[in-house]
């Protein structure tokens, strides 16, 4: 129940971090809350395509907790099972940089987020 409940709050949290970077993509104002605030205001035309090569990948990371968590494409389970440690690296790695960008907002909001994100994909591996 614990494993099913954390990959949902994953994926919810993902699908979130998804709709914030389409929107980048799409030009919304929002740069200084991502990458450091390196780019304020809207994205320039390559960050744009990394936005959206990141929400892919996202999806992508969600697949696989979901699938590791038995509440999406079973079949994947050998896969999931192993891929499951490339999130629980990819969100460690994400928690270390939301805590320490020098953007103030991006840090306030994602890092809380990436933290969840760690947690949750943890009791997902473990489980």
């Amino acid at each position: 129940m614990l494993v099913s409940i954390s990959a949902m709050v994953f994926t919810i949290l993902t699908l979130t971090v998804v709709l914030f970077q389409l929107a980048l993509a799409l030009g919304m104002p929002w740069g200084s809350y991502a990458m450091g605030g390196k780019f304020p205001g809207k994205y320039p035309p390559g960050m744009r395509v990394g936005a959206i090569v990141q929400a892919i990948v996202l999806l992508a990371i969600a697949s696989i907790v979901l699938s590791r968590s038995g509440l999406f494409v079973p079949s994947w389970d050998g896969f999931a099972d192993k891929a499951i440690w490339f999130v629980v690296a990819f969100s460690a790695i994400s928690t270390v940089l939301n805590l320490i960008t020098r953007s103030k907002w991006e840090r306030r909001i994602w890092a809380p987020v990436s933290v969840l994100l760690l947690v949750t994909s943890v009791v997902v591996a473990v489980g």
